[in-house]
């Protein structure tokens, strides 16, 4: 028997691949082979950014600005193996997760000691065509707030090439400042990384990031990470290399370097003295758990509540089951839409608004850093996530369960 499903898986993932290799468009939009399928919807990857509080909030304990940034560049690297590794060493290779429906939520907190503070999630699905989650982290306590959106656009060229399309934008308030206070507040632009998946005709595919990622300060200082992989020779996977620089000296005179295997350990240095100030290690860093709400209190919206049946019915293995769960809340989805544009109507976001990127000064001036406005604004491709969202704290502070009117409407409940 067992030897009759790994025939049976291998005929299967060989068929997926051929249909990758001749399919011109978004990838998203295969229907993958059940074992490959994931029980979480990506509107949960948003987590990933925050599970390491202390990190996230040490830049606004240190009062000098140039460290500031050094501890920021240190916190992304630290984000690296949560969002792109802790997936296939769970689950033994990277999975397909769950697309999220329009108006999908993903709420939580994460509970650290009073010395850190709460630091909470709010995570909504703001776009579905084209598909876009934009998410808010913030620990009050210490005046740390992360937010951004993301999309991502798979294509296939030799293997799963994938353009991590969106930013995300850190706020913190320095030592003594005043965090109600946008005169005082330092603000950090992040670019995301493209990446593509490994090991995909073995049948255990994990991701592997390249080209490069960028972070811009609104106190003039970059880090440039650039990421290369396992070469057909020689190399590591998941390797880096960093630079920390001031905006007025360049790349060349670099304050800080780093580099290492960002799923792995990499080391901090002095870039005037060379001398190692720390050596990271992933798996010395425990993450702290999110804490959710319970299922029955969860809104009908809530991620793991609306996709409750099709998730324990992929855990099982019962794609039938999958299937059918899965159908019920897309056909319900399809229906709602229909409405609205029969009724001239747009679903309207509960977390998060579109805005005009170039009315924000702080903005445009680190995305000019970056080279993000050349070409008309270009580099930003706000066309392709369905806008540039921000956070919009008005509407969170009015937010209660349920957060939509209509209650469970085009989830098929």
């Amino acid at each position: 028997m067992a030897a009759s499903q790994d025939a049976s898986k291998s005929s299967s993932w060989t068929s997926f691949l051929k249909s990758i290799a001749s399919f011109n468009g978004d990838l998203s939009s295969l229907t993958a082979p059940p074992f490959i399928l994931s029980s979480t919807s990506l509107t949960e990857y948003s987590a990933y950014w925050g599970e390491h509080p202390a990190l996230l909030v040490a830049p606004a304990r240190e009062s000098d600005p140039e460290k500031r940034a050094l501890l920021v560049m240190k916190w992304f690297l630290s984000t690296l193996h949560q969002q792109y590794c802790t997936r296939s060493e769970k689950l033994g290779s990277e999975k397909k997760p769950l697309n999220p429906f329009l108006g999908e939520l993903f709420l939580g907190k994460w509970v650290e000691s009073e010395d850190i503070g709460d630091t909470q999630l709010i995570s909504e699905q703001v776009s579905h065509h084209p598909p876009a989650t934009a998410y808010s982290i913030v620990n009050d306590k210490h005046g740390v707030e992360l937010q951004g959106y993301n999309a991502q656009k798979a294509s296939f060229s030799s293997t799963i090439q994938v353009k991590q399309l969106g930013h995300a934008l850190l706020t913190v308030t320095p030592p003594g400042k005043d965090k109600s206070n946008p005169a005082e507040l330092e603000t950090y632009l992040i670019t995301l990384p493209s990446l593509h998946i490994e090991s995909l005709i073995y049948g255990t595919p994990y991701v592997e990031l390249e080209k490069t990622a960028r972070i811009a300060s609104s106190t003039g200082y970059i880090a440039k990470i650039d990421f290369s992989g396992k070469g057909w020779l020689s190399g590591k996977k998941n390797t880096f290399t960093a630079v920390l620089y001031h905006e007025r000296e360049g790349e060349k005179h670099p304050i800080y370097t780093a580099d290492g295997q960002w799923s792995n350990s990499f080391t901090l240095r002095d870039g005037r003295t060379k001398k190692d100030i720390e050596t990271f290690t992933v798996s010395n860093m425990k993450t702290t758990p999110l804490t959710l709400a319970a299922l029955e209190e969860q809104d009908a919206y809530e991620s793991r509540r609306a996709w409750k049946d099709v998730a324990s019915a992929i855990e099982r293995g019962d794609m039938d089951t999958t299937s059918a769960a899965k159908s019920k809340i897309e056909v319900a989805q399809r229906q709602l839409r229909k409405k609205e544009k029969d009724e001239n109507k747009e679903w309207q976001r509960r977390f998060f608004r579109r805005v005009n990127e170039k009315e924000d000064e702080t903005f445009m001036r680190l995305a000019t850093m970056l080279d993000l406005t050349t070409g008309n604004g270009a580099g930003i491709e706000s066309d392709r996530t369905g806008g540039v969202w921000r956070f919009d704290k008005a509407k969170a502070a009015d937010a209660k369960p349920p957060y939509h009117e209509g209650g469970s409407e085009g989830l098929g409940y």
